[in-house]
């Protein structure tokens, strides 16, 4: 990317939220690590008090954040937005619910051309935003990429990985099973009810943007459904999972040519017995039934407040294993095997994913996309080495 008057090069947004303060602590540690190219960056959020204390924080890692630049902004207010949008070449943001709090900040970078990255799995979101911005953010020059933390970067530069294995102009399947031993934390729960809670509305999302936005004219990509199994990449169940991460696989799919003419997608999730797999299941089904009325989603939301999370004990003991089966046309068996593997998903290497990306669209040099893209489509390689440099595993193990 080229140079930028901007005034700086990153803006965390959301930094006082738990999610949010352990990307902070990530880009303290690494955005201007000894080798690492200089970052000017800020944290940014509504309440000014709850952002020094994050900066007293981060300056005992170390001592020159106490001078880090603090910038007040609100999510519902729009010149804020614009403001904070307009003084840097990249913000990332772990503010949601996203579908209540993210459309504005969106707006704001695809106007001012100001590249953007969040934590959203919200598909409903995602979609509207590419209806409602993607033309904005084309014209102006914005990278807008959602879904840089576990939804959905190891999916998606998993599958990206495996395929750069596999022969080019050729038919091709990657399946995907997903080992998770970990806990979630309040606003991830509360994005879960909220988007349970507005299927219609999901479906009328995902609706409009597929008249809207065009296919690739010779090659196709689609999502490999297959229903309760024996796991076959190991041991356990696998269980078809209908996550925002097939949608962002396929959409690099469509994109890159280097999927091939014919290529297929399936992410299963992994359970020891068949029995967990069935309760997974009957568990978001009664989550979902119960979070269409308005009293008892009410007091779904009161069981977890959307600031807690799993303490660093916890966190150290949490893990995740991403294994991928790359077949070329109608072989039976495998030609590739790869995994990605690393710590705590939902937080700790969420935020080295979220952090990475923001680095990533500011110092690398990347293709040239702009508009609305995955992860894989606007850094692929990029970022994979910058995660592979702090921990996360990608490897090929046949």
């Amino acid at each position: 990317m080229p140079e930028s008057p901007r005034e700086r090069d990153v803006v965390l947004f959301g930094a006082t939220g738990f999610t949010g303060g352990l990307v902070a602590e990530h880009l303290a540690r690494q955005a201007n690590a000894a080798g690492a190219r200089p970052t000017r960056w800020a944290i940014a959020g509504r309440n000014r008090a709850s952002l020094h204390a994050v900066r007293e924080r981060l300056a005992t890692i170390d001592l020159a954040l106490a001078e880090l630049p603090v910038l007040e902004a609100d999510a519902g207010d729009r010149d804020s937005l614009r403001r904070l949008a307009a003084s840097t070449r990249v913000v990332a943001t772990t503010v949601g619910p996203f579908i209540r709090h993210g459309e504005g900040l969106v707006a704001a970078c695809a106007e001012g051309g100001t590249d953007y990255v969040d934590l959203t799995g919200e598909p409903e979101f995602v979609d509207s935003m590419w209806v409602r911005h993607h033309e904005q953010a084309e014209r102006s020059g914005a990278r807008i990429v959602h879904s840089c933390g576990f939804d959905s970067i190891p999916h998606d530069l998993g599958t990206f990985f495996t395929v750069q294995r596999l022969p080019e102009g050729e038919p091709l399947t990657v399946e995907e099973f997903l080992r998770v031993g970990a806990s979630f934390s309040g606003g991830t729960y509360h994005s879960l009810v909220e988007g349970l809670s507005r299927a219609r509305a999901t479906y009328a999302a995902a609706t409009q943007r597929r008249r809207l936005e065009s296919r690739p004219i010779g090659r196709r990509a689609r999502a490999v459904r297959v229903p309760l199994r024996r796991n076959p990449a190991g041991e356990g169940w696998a269980l078809t999972a209908p996550t925002i991460d097939v949608d962002t696989v396929l959409r690099s799919a469509r994109a890159l040519d280097r999927y091939g003419p014919d290529f297929s997608y399936g992410l299963s999730i992994v359970t020891r017995r068949a029995v967990s797999a069935a309760a997974l299941v009957g568990g978001l089904g009664t989550l979902a039934a119960l979070a269409q009325f308005a009293p008892a989603r009410d007091a779904l939301l009161r069981l977890k407040d959307p600031g807690d999370g799993p303490d660093e004990a916890r966190r150290r003991r949490s893990w995740f294993t991403a294994r991928f089966l790359g077949r070329v046309g109608a072989e039976p068996e495998p030609r590739v095997v790869c995994e990605v593997r690393g710590g705590d998903p939902g937080y700790d290497e969420t935020a080295k994913m979220l952090a990475q990306s923001a680095l990533c669209l500011a110092h690398d040099e990347l293709p040239e996309t702009r508009g609305m893209v995955t992860p894989a489509v606007a850094m692929g390689q990029a970022l994979i080495d910058r995660l592979t440099a702090v921990g996360i595993v990608f490897e090929q193990l046949r």
